[in-house]
């Protein structure tokens, strides 16, 4: 889980002027009027229902104690047009989900353009704060847009599939074996890749179950995971998150602001192939943390696994969390005091000849097994221009000698190219199908 480029690239709270913007907004709606989900975003749901009881009995809807302004919370919106994808560098969302999807036999280019099409208009509308286009749930009736976003992406087979072959680029070509690695087959990899985010599960669900019959006869789910992240607003002011095993994770993620940002994580405008010119690569692995391990661990030994002080995320060379880190400093042991091994040293780009990629992942937990053993870690996510410059040179470091390795296990992997945003009146991938 490298930690120069953790998490997501912008702090995981909206700013004021966010929050101010009430994307969406629309007029007070009266008692008797049909209201839509955009209608909706300048007052909070005092319809939701609360059942349950701490007897367990219910009687009744609990109602809200009192009415409140719908929030940035629900009336933030992301844009769908673009000349990159959504997901990519807006802020962190609270839920996400991840799922491939395979083509079904027989389905080919023609098929996967009608699908493309269908999943571009739904995911215009949902991230609008509309209905689905058909038979709409009513899952997501109440909220707002809720920072939904919908990334669309192709995997190595999605080209032998539709006949594309001679349009796949190089850059998809499949992730060395890592030592590390103890993938399962069945959740890595597909066809199609489809990211999911929201601040709001109940939208965020809507979106996975819309899309999910959206592909209809063309493809089918290959693999699914869950994700979330902190809540905007659950911090006093906007912080970095933290992961599972509490350390704050994201402090050297790249950030839009940096001169070298987009030639990092963006494919060029004149880059090859033509189709991919403001898309990008991304990583997805699901890595599990051995928490009951890496729990037992004292405070000191976690933090010098990985570098950084677990309180604020600071180096252990000192200074606060944004602080360069100093990796000649010793303590009075004459000792270096961030470890040689520590797993904020071995991912920093000055020590991997500049490979950086930009993290945006969510944590997860599905459960525990039968000893109590929680199956709980990462969804790893990350974005590169070209994933050979940036995951793999930083995982092979990773792999050779990372404190971190024994505390968690590389379980799922996909490798996936993200063409850039449709411009109006286009769906993406547009360029690749109909080119």
């Amino acid at each position: 889980m490298p930690d120069q480029s953790t998490s997501q690239a912008t702090p995981q709270h909206p700013s004021p002027a966010a929050a101010a913007r009430g994307h969406g907004a629309a007029g007070d709606a009266t008692a008797g009027e049909g209201i839509s989900r955009r209608r909706l975003l300048g007052t909070a749901g005092a319809t939701g229902l609360v059942l349950g009881a701490a007897g367990g009995a219910v009687g009744h809807a609990a109602a809200p104690s009192a009415a409140v302004p719908l929030t940035s919370l629900g009336s933030d919106r992301a844009m769908f047009h673009g000349k990159h994808q959504p997901g990519i560098t807006d802020p962190l969302q609270a839920r996400g989900h991840l799922v491939a999807f395979d083509l079904v036999a027989g389905a080919g280019r023609k098929e996967a353009a009608a699908l493309l099409r269908r999943w571009s208009a739904a995911a215009e509308r949902l991230m609008a704060g509309e209905a689905a286009p058909h038979d709409d749930t009513d899952v997501a009736r109440d909220a707002g847009p809720s920072s939904l976003t919908i990334t669309l992406g192709f995997g190595h087979g999605f080209f032998d599939r539709t006949g594309l072959g001679k349009q796949r680029p190089a850059a998809l070509d499949p992730l060395p074996d890592f030592s590390s690695d103890r993938l399962d087959k069945a959740r890595s990899d597909g066809d199609l890749w489809v990211q999911i985010g929201a601040n709001d599960a109940l939208v965020a669900f809507h979106a996975l179950r819309t899309l999910q019959k959206e592909a209809g006869s063309a493809a089918r789910v290959r693999w699914q995971m869950n994700g979330f992240n902190r809540s905007p607003g659950a911090t006093a002011h906007p912080m970095t998150t933290r992961n599972l095993m509490g350390q704050i994770d994201g402090t050297r993620n790249p950030k839009p602001a940096d001169a070298d940002f987009d030639r990092r994580v963006f494919v060029p405008d004149d880059g090859e192939p033509a189709w991919m010119a403001g898309g990008s690569y991304v990583v997805v692995r699901r890595i599990r943390m051995l928490l009951d391990d890496w729990e037992k661990l004292p405070r000191a030994e976690q933090e010098a696994v990985i570098g950084r002080r677990k309180s604020d995320g600071a180096p252990l060379s000192g200074g606060g969390e944004t602080t360069e880190m100093d990796l000649e400093r010793t303590g009075k042991d004459g000792r270096v005091v961030v470890p040689l091994n520590a797993h904020a040293r071995i991912t920093r780009p000055d020590q991997n000849g500049g490979a950086a990629m930009l993290r945006r992942p969510f944590s997860y937990h599905d459960g525990f097994d039968a000893d109590g053993v929680p199956d709980a870690g990462l969804l790893f996510v990350c974005w590169q221009a070209d994933p050979l410059r940036g995951f793999v040179p930083v995982q092979r470091k990773l792999d050779r000698g990372d404190a971190l390795s024994p505390y968690i296990r590389h379980e799922a992997s996909g490798l996936f190219a993200v063409p850039g945003g449709a411009a109006q009146g286009e769906y993406v991938g547009q360029r690749l199908l109909e080119g």
